[in-house]
C-alpha cells in the first residue's frame, strides 16, 4: 500500500528469518518500485501445489533484485553489478478476496489513473444504501469489504467508517419437498411421530422403512402432511439444500426453456419472505406462469391484436380505487422488500380488472408500470401493444393518491346460518341498527327468509349480517 509504505524508512530495512536452516531475508519494496507490475502472460494456471499461479510463473519470479531502488531483472540473465541480490518474489500478499473488497470504490470511478476513487465522487456516492447476500457471502465478502474500508477510512481515502448502510440475508432456496412413508416390518405404514431420529420405531424398537412418495400422494391436513390413501398416517416432508449428490439441483436454463425468464424472475419473488428458507416448487412455477398466461390474455387477443375492450375512455371509481390500491401496495412491498406480497396484490387487480366490462387505457399502463420490475419482458410487450414506441424502463413510476382509496360503498356479506348466501353493497359508517334494518329490508334477503323464524341477527358494520333462523 504506498501511503502506508511511505511511512516505511527508504531503503527499508530487511527482515531475517531462518528457513530450513538458512537465513533468508524479508524485504519491502521501496514507495518508488510500487505498484509492482504483475506479468503479462496469456493465462494463470493453477499450480497445483496449493500456491499462487504466480508461482509458477519462474522469469517473474527468480529475480536479480537492487534493495535500494527495488528493481529487478530475471535470474535467468548474469548478475549485474553492484548491490543486486538474488531474490524470489513473495506470491502470496494479501487474501484472494482483496480485490473484490473495495470494487465498490472502483465502480464509482473507474478510469481514474491517478487515484484509487476522486474524494469528491466519494463523498458523493458513498455509503452504499443495501447491500444483499446470502450468510456465506457475507462473512467471505462484506466482513472482509469492511475490514478493507477501515483501512482506508483510517489512512484518509474514503470518508466514511462504515462501507455499507444496510444488510440484507436473502434465504436459501432448497430443493423441492421430498415425501418420506414410513412402514414397519411387515409393511404397515407408521406415523412419523412413532419414528425416532435413529430411524427406530418407538412401540417395536424395529427399524422402519423408508419409502418416497410423490407429491400426488400427500395432503397437506394443518401444519403436517398425511398419505393421501390414509390420512390418519402422517409422513415426512422435508427440503434439502440442493446439491448434486442428492439429485434435487433445479437447472435455471430448463425453467426458462419451459416456462420464460419472467415466470422464474417472478417465482422467485414470490415464493415467500425475501430472508427465509423457502422450498422450491415446480408446481409454484406453474402457477406464476398461469398468472402471466392471464396477464396477457387480459391485454391481447389470440391473434395478436390489442383487446377491444382497453379504451381511451375516463376511469371510474371502482377502477381507481382498484389501480391506486395496487400502486400504495405495490411501492411500499418494493420499498420494504417484501415482493411476494407486492405479487399477490397485483394477482388481486388482475382478477379485478376481467371483471370489468371496459378497462380504461390510463389504467391498464400504470398496471403495467407495475409489472415491469417484476416481469420485465412480458412488460415490454405490452406496452408496446399499448401503442407506445420506446422502452418503459424510462418512464417515471406511478405515485398513488390517498383519495382514491377512500371507499364510499362497502360489500356486506349476508349470511343465513352461517353460509354465504349473498353480497350487498351498503354506504360505510353505518352503524349495526342501520346495518341490520337496510340488510332486511332487501328483497333477496327477504326471499332467503321467507317461511323461517329469524332467532338472531348477528351484525359487524361493514363486514357481516348473519341471520340464525329455524
Amino acid at each position: 500500500r504506498a501511503t502506508a509504505a511511505a511511512k516505511l524508512p527508504v531503503p527499508p530495512e530487511p527482515v531475517t528469518a531462518v528457513i530450513d536452516g538458512e537465513t533468508r531475508y524479508a524485504l519491502p519494496l521501496p514507495t518508488d518500485a510500487l505498484p509492482l507490475q504483475l506479468p503479462d502472460v496469456q493465462s494463470y494456471e493453477p499450480t497445483g501445489t496449493g500456491e499462487s499461479p504466480l508461482a509458477a510463473i519462474t522469469e517473474w519470479l527468480e529475480i536479480w533484485h537492487d534493495p535500494q531502488t527495488g528493481a529487478a531483472v530475471p535470474a535467468s540473465q548474469p548478475q549485474p553489478a553492484g548491490h543486486w541480490v538474488r531474490a524470489r518474489r513473495e506470491t502470496n500478499t494479501m487474501p484472494q478476496w482483496a480485490g473484490s473488497c473495495w470494487y465498490y470504490l472502483r465502480f464509482i470511478d473507474p478510469h481514474n489513473a491517478n487515484a484509487l476513487i476522486d474524494p469528491a465522487k466519494e463523498k458523493y456516492w458513498m455509503n452504499v444504501d443495501l447491500y444483499v447476500g446470502g450468510a456465506e457471502h457475507s462473512v467471505l465478502h462484506l466482513l472482509y469489504a469492511r475490514f478493507w474500508h477501515k483501512v482506508l477510512f483510517d489512512i484518509g481515502v474514503v470518508s466514511t467508517k462504515e462501507p455499507f448502510r444496510k444488510l440484507v440475508h436473502q434465504g436459501m432456496i432448497l430443493g423441492e419437498m421430498e415425501y418420506v412413508l414410513y412402514r414397519d416390518g411387515s409393511g404397515n405404514p407408521v406415523s412419523v411421530e412413532q419414528v425416532q431420529s435413529d430411524n427406530t420405531i418407538k412401540s417395536s424398537g424395529e427399524k422402519a422403512v423408508a419409502e418416497k412418495l410423490n407429491e400426488d400422494e400427500t395432503e397437506k391436513r394443518g401444519d403436517a402432511f398425511v398419505w393421501r390413501e390414509n390420512p390418519a398416517i402422517r409422513i415426512e416432508a422435508k427440503s434439502y439444500k440442493m446439491s448434486k449428490s442428492r439429485g434435487n439441483v433445479i437447472n435455471p436454463d430448463r425453467v426458462v426453456e419451459d416456462y420464460g425468464a419472467d415466470a422464474l424472475r417472478l417465482y422467485e419473488m414470490f415464493m415467500g419472505p425475501l430472508e427465509q428458507m423457502k422450498p422450491w416448487s415446480m408446481k409454484g412455477v406453474e402457477g406464476v406462469y398461469r398468472f402471466l398466461n392471464r396477464v396477457w390474455r387480459l391485454f391481447v387477443e389470440e391473434d395478436g391484436r390489442l383487446m377491444p375492450q382497453i379504451q381511451d375512455i375516463e376511469p371510474g371509481k371502482d377502477e381507481m380505487f382498484h389501480l391506486h390500491a395496487t400502486i400504495k401496495k405495490v411501492s411500499e412491498d418494493i420499498e420494504n422488500m417484501r415482493f411476494n406480497t407486492a405479487i399477490a396484490q397485483m394477482m388481486t387487480f388482475v382478477n379485478e380488472a376481467n371483471k370489468w366490462r371496459k378497462c380504461p387505457r390510463s389504467v391498464m399502463e400504470t398496471f403495467v408500470l407495475l409489472l415491469s420490475p417484476f416481469a420485465p419482458h412480458i412488460a415490454e410487450e405490452l406496452w408496446e401493444k399499448l401503442g407506445h414506441t420506446t422502452s418503459l424502463a424510462y418512464e417515471n413510476w406511478p405515485q398513488f393518491d390517498e383519495k382514491y382509496l377512500v371507499q364510499d360503498e362497502s360489500e356486506v356479506v349476508i349470511q343465513v346460518n352461517g353460509k354465504l348466501r349473498y353480497k350487498l353493497s351498503l354506504p360505510v359508517g353505518l352503524d349495526k341498527a342501520a346495518t341490520e334494518k337496510m340488510a332486511m329490508e332487501t328483497d333477496r334477503v327477504q326471499e332467503l327468509i321467507v317461511g323461517k323464524t329469524v332467532v338472531k341477527i348477528i351484525v359487524i358494520p361493514d363486514r357481516l349480517v348473519n341471520i340464525v333462523v329455524r
